[in-house]
């Protein structure tokens, strides 16, 4: 989340008004995150959050995105749920933008989450690729493996203006993972972005998941790698072995991981780490002017990269420790 996109009091005024929300008592930009504009708005008759879609959001993915929100709501995950507008329609415009209005959920972001945290998301994690296996609808996955040549294409002639070698690095990676990436694991919807800003508690337990703008079909196993990155390593890079066993404790015990998966799993992570070190760098080397947005750091995952290259099985992870 951030603001890319400037909305005027009128502007909003006069978008609102075809809304059934009540009157807006406040509102305000949020700044985290850095895909899409988004604003907490307090009305008469609760509290929303308004997106307008930026960047690497595609309009013609939004029904997909929607749709799963809808989907997983009904099948009993927490998760925003679109609002329609007076003419039944969830997707709109503003500012020039599509945009939509979600329900705001309750619950905390934790920064620093500790492995009960780890275990709970993990289990929401199995949920979520369980309630959406008849989910009608598919997207393949746009920043996996084959995005990743040209993402880093972008920002190779900067690389080294970043960290020395990481050119040379990121090339090596990239050679390596094209070789090495698996085939047939299970497949279907996955959040493809669970971070821990996206995963809302009540004290220890998952009251609700959020931004489902990178949700795709793709690898059950690299959506546990995505999170395991996100998750489980402390802020001097050290890879935390018992939060790592907390959350693939708490995933497994919903949905089990194939031996496929298992043996897969630290290929999926430095995948992970590869996806995330090249957007963040690309955003790092390209902040809009004047957006009211904190790049994130691209050198904090390549040192997880870097982690997860000396890792021979699951089990360094916590699998089954």
């Amino acid at each position: 989340m951030a603001v890319y996109t400037e909305v005027g009091d009128e502007e909003l005024a006069s978008f609102l008004d075809t809304y059934d929300i009540g009157t807006v008592l406040s509102y305000k930009g949020i700044a985290e995150g850095v895909e899409n504009t988004n604003y907490f708005l307090h009305t008469t008759k609760g509290s929303y959050i308004l997106t307008l879609y930026e960047k690497r959001v595609r309009e013609a993915d939004l029904p997909f995105f929607l749709g799963l929100m809808q989907h997983l709501a009904n099948k009993g995950l927490t998760c925003p749920l679109p609002v329609n507008n007076r003419q039944g329609r969830a997707l709109s415009r503003v500012a020039g933008r599509p945009a939509v209005i979600i329900t705001f959920l309750d619950g905390i972001a934790v920064r620093r989450p500790t492995a009960k945290h780890c275990e709970s998301l993990g289990g929401a994690l199995a949920k979520l690729h369980l309630a959406g296996q008849d989910f009608a609808m598919n997207r393949p996955n746009a920043l996996s493996l084959d995005a990743w040549a040209p993402l880093f294409a972008q920002a190779e002639a900067q690389a080294d203006t970043v960290s020395g070698g990481l050119a040379e690095r990121t090339r090596r990676e990239l050679a390596y993972l094209q070789e090495a990436w698996p085939k047939g694991l299970p497949t279907g919807i996955i959040h493809a972005d669970l971070f821990t800003d996206n995963v809302f508690f009540i004290g220890s337990e998952v009251s609700g998941l959020i931004d489902f703008y990178f949700a795709c079909t793709d690898a059950f196993a690299y959506d546990v790698a995505i999170c395991l990155n996100a998750w489980c390593f402390e802020p001097d890079g050290s890879f935390n072995l018992t939060k790592g066993q907390a959350m693939l404790a708490g995933y497994q015990a919903v949905r089990a991981l194939t031996s496929q998966e298992i043996e897969a799993l630290p290929v999926l992570c430095r995948g992970s780490a590869m996806r995330f070190m090249l957007t963040r760098l690309v955003d790092w080397l390209n902040v809009p002017p004047g957006a009211l947005v904190k790049p994130k750091d691209p050198l904090e995952y390549d040192r997880k990269l870097h982690f997860h290259t000396h890792v021979k099985h699951a089990r360094e992870y916590g699998l089954g420790a």
